[in-house]
């Protein structure tokens, strides 16, 4: 119990930033298995067994760092917070990059 009472919700910035990692894991497991099923058919092997890899292994990254990040990222250093948000701002380019690319795709 005094475990859970060492948890900052929401007032550090890095708190904040693990709740968002957290969101963002479960909304782009989603994303991509929608998207996952609508091409199945259209995709070769090799790219299926990418984007299958990447949709298991870059949401449990963004689950395990927002965990960490909620429970102890307001005793981090400042050069560990940059470095997440380093990761956060390479981790939203690629989601955008994947959705926005796929987007374009379907409307061909």
């Amino acid at each position: 119990m005094l475990q859970l009472a060492q948890i900052n919700f929401g007032t550090n910035t890095a708190t904040l930033l693990g709740n968002f990692y957290i969101l963002l894991a479960i909304t782009y497991l989603f994303i991509i298995i929608s998207w996952l099923v609508l091409r199945r058919n259209t995709l070769t092997t090799p790219a299926l067994l990418i984007y299958i890899l990447q949709g298991v292994l870059a949401p449990i990254v963004m689950l395990i760092s927002g965990i960490i990040l909620m429970i102890q990222g307001w005793r981090l250093d400042p050069l560990l917070q940059f470095q997440q948000l380093l990761l956060f701002s390479l981790i939203i380019y690629l989601s955008f990059k994947d959705t926005i690319i796929n987007f374009i795709l379907r409307i061909r």
